[in-house]
């Protein structure tokens, strides 16, 4: 069963605490979209859609829950406003469901593959090497042999911060000089990991998107060069994106999907911000399942994503 069969009393405190911005402006809008509101009626419906639009979960995914919550409305025939929180947490869930084509494995969990390999991809600035870090930590705790491919070789102070988490985390990190091939980098990476009989190899990539097709060739090149080694490879290519610029990592997700098939997301730094409606609206928008999300400075802080559980503590339902 895995992930979803548990979820510890002290993962709960992370998410609740590293949501606590988003939490607090999300539910004040929705209580004032019912106050004085014995029932579910136009004017409530008005009110939670101008709430959710302005808690960053973007215009179509908010309009697609209302239209949920209409239908529901139609069907039950009468709804309390006092039962708005409950179902709004089923459509949104229900939301996510649709577009998580499989259940997130949990990091103990056996992976489909291995060596499992994780090409990480995303603009600079947005914790990409950091989400590395502390997956790798994540990783090892639970057993994994994980190695390290520093293949942003574009800029010398991302190879440095790779090595870093490396030596702090205990895992091996292949690298070569700054402006090597990151092909090649990709392609040692898998050799040592496959030699070694490694779990997990997760690889870090450059992230300039100021030319896009310079970035669709290198991200294909480096896919073409590690199947050599691990065929299917790679399983999963995760887009980072930093969850307290709101609208701007729509832009950044719309922008990576078009230069690279992305398979899965990781939203960061949602525990300093109020916009953590934007998880909701970048998984709806572009279907892509959300696995990751960071809500804090600690390795433990990057959680496996539980869209219930996140959607019961956004909208403070116990």
């Amino acid at each position: 069963m895995g992930f979803f069969s548990f979820f510890s009393r002290e993962k709960k405190e992370t998410l609740d605490n590293g949501l606590q911005k988003t939490k607090q402006s999300v539910f004040e809008k929705i209580k004032r979209a019912v106050v004085g509101k014995d029932k579910v009626d136009d004017d409530v419906l008005d009110n939670l859609e101008e709430a959710l639009i302005t808690s960053d979960v973007g215009v179509d995914t908010t309009l697609r829950i209302v239209e949920r919550i209409q239908e529901r409305v139609k069907r039950d025939k009468y709804l309390g406003a006092s039962e708005l929180q409950s179902i709004l947490v089923d459509e949104v869930a229900s939301l996510l469901a649709e577009n998580n084509s499989s259940q997130v494995l949990d990091f103990a969990d056996t992976l489909p593959s291995k060596p499992y390999v994780i090409m990480v991809v995303g603009v600079n600035g947005v914790g990409k090497t950091t989400t590395i870090g502390k997956l790798a930590h994540q990783y090892k705790q639970a057993g994994k042999k994980v190695y390290l491919g520093a293949a942003d070789t574009f800029r010398a102070a991302a190879v440095e911060q790779l090595c870093i988490w490396g030596e702090r985390v205990g895992v091996p990190v292949i690298r070569q000089q700054q402006g090597s091939d990151p092909a090649s980098v990709a392609f040692d990476t898998l050799s040592s990991a496959k030699a070694n009989d490694a779990d997990v190899v997760l690889i870090d990539t450059a992230g300039r998107l100021h030319n896009k097709i310079n970035l669709m060739n290198e991200l294909t090149k480096i896919k073409n060069v590690m199947q050599k080694v691990v065929p299917n490879a790679p399983h999963d290519v995760m887009l980072v994106l930093d969850g307290s610029t709101g609208q701007n990592a729509f832009e950044q997700a719309k922008q990576f999907t078009k230069a690279t098939q992305v398979t899965s997301l990781a939203i960061t730094k949602l525990d300093g911000t109020a916009k953590g409606g934007v998880v909701i609206g970048i998984s709806d928008q572009f279907k892509i399942p959300v696995r990751y999300i960071g809500l804090g400075e600690q390795m433990t802080d990057l959680q496996v994503f539980d869209r219930e559980e996140f959607v019961k503590s956004l909208l403070q339902v116990k």
